[in-house]
């Protein structure tokens, strides 16, 4: 047996011991023939990996509450972040990620294909990955990251280099502009056996991880502060009514992307491809987002939401305004 299978296993005995049975570090250790000191490193290790996830529950604490209205009205396995008033975009998009690395880490097993989207989002996910050891896994990047000022490839590479790092697995970059210049060239090049190769790659995915992009995020969506939308570009965005992306690949409030012209030049997956992925993990921090992520699971584009307790808020407010009368009863609920 490997050194590394007997950590895994000291480690989970350790937790089980300690969290599950009340056992003391001293007798964890006697049990495990090992010191205090290294029982202490395991049960680090566990809630470093999310082996160990602790939740301090007060009774002003609304995220229970939030998580069951939008796994029931959404369909989803959701994960609310508690945060402050007091905190900052940036600070709240931290602690989204950190949350969301955490939840990730236990969802990813051997010969997985885990396709990542770049964005500010999941690459602040992507510095808060905690390692896991996986075998004959893969990562491929969802979405080229070219444009007319970079071709993008360290900012996208260092991303996704990031997963291959934390879960011991293979990196497939996408090599080409996030949005063509003309859908005839993206047909064209989608014809190559290169391109193919990475495609077909995509289509196979077990987990695709993202988060949603958005022109009135207080953080700018990378997508829209990049340099990969022109004047004309977002004119027309407006004009087909885009509330949001994943990917760059665009869509309306309600879930529609049909007329969208600018997503016949985008490198992303369409959203019915997406669809076909078991496992989607999208990440959303900050309450501006709220038309991007009601548009995203309008297109029932996630199997599992993790966003921060304000944007969580707003979502089931705005759902408790619709015509659905189980919705209606959540006005009455303090706070919300």
């Amino acid at each position: 047996m490997s050194s590394r299978r007997t950590k895994q296993q000291d480690t989970l005995r350790a937790a089980q011991m300690y969290y599950l049975q009340d056992q003391t570090m001293d007798a964890i250790a006697r049990e495990l023939s090992t010191s205090r000191s290294t029982v202490s490193r395991l049960l680090a290790a566990a809630r470093e990996t999310g082996l160990v996830q602790i939740q301090i529950k007060t009774p002003s604490d609304r995220a229970p509450e939030l998580e069951r209205v939008i796994r029931t009205r959404h369909q989803v396995d959701v994960h609310v972040v508690p945060v402050s008033d007091m905190l900052n975009e940036v600070e709240v998009l931290e602690r989204v990620s950190m949350q969301a690395a955490r939840t990730i880490g236990p969802l990813v097993d051997s010969n997985a294909v885990i396709g990542v989207a770049w964005g500010s989002t999941v690459s602040t996910v992507s510095r808060h990955l905690t390692s896991k050891t996986t075998h004959g896994s893969t990562i491929v990047q969802l979405n080229g990251a070219g444009n007319t000022q970079t071709s993008g490839i360290t900012y996208a590479s260092e991303i996704i280099r990031r997963f291959g790092t934390a879960y011991g697995a293979k990196v497939e970059q996408f090599p080409v502009p996030a949005f063509f210049d003309h859908a005839e060239t993206k047909n064209m090049m989608w014809r190559e056996r290169s391109v193919r190769r990475i495609l077909d790659l995509q289509e196979r995915m077990t987990i695709a991880i993202f988060g949603v992009g958005s022109m009135d995020a207080e953080i700018p969506s990378h997508v829209y502060s990049g340099g990969y939308l022109d004047a004309t570009d977002l004119d027309s965005l407006e004009a087909s009514g885009v509330a949001g992306d994943v990917a760059t690949v665009f869509f309306r409030s309600d879930g529609t992307d049909g007329g969208i012209v600018l997503n016949d030049r985008s490198s992303g997956p369409s959203l019915e491809n997406l669809r076909k992925v078991r496992r989607r993990i999208c990440v959303v921090s900050g309450r501006r987002k709220i038309r991007g992520l009601r548009g995203a699971l309008a297109a029932g584009l996630a199997t599992d939401l993790i966003l921060d307790e304000t944007t969580a808020r707003e979502l089931v407010e705005q759902d408790s305004h619709s015509s659905d009368p189980i919705f209606g009863l959540l006005q009455g609920l303090d706070g919300l």
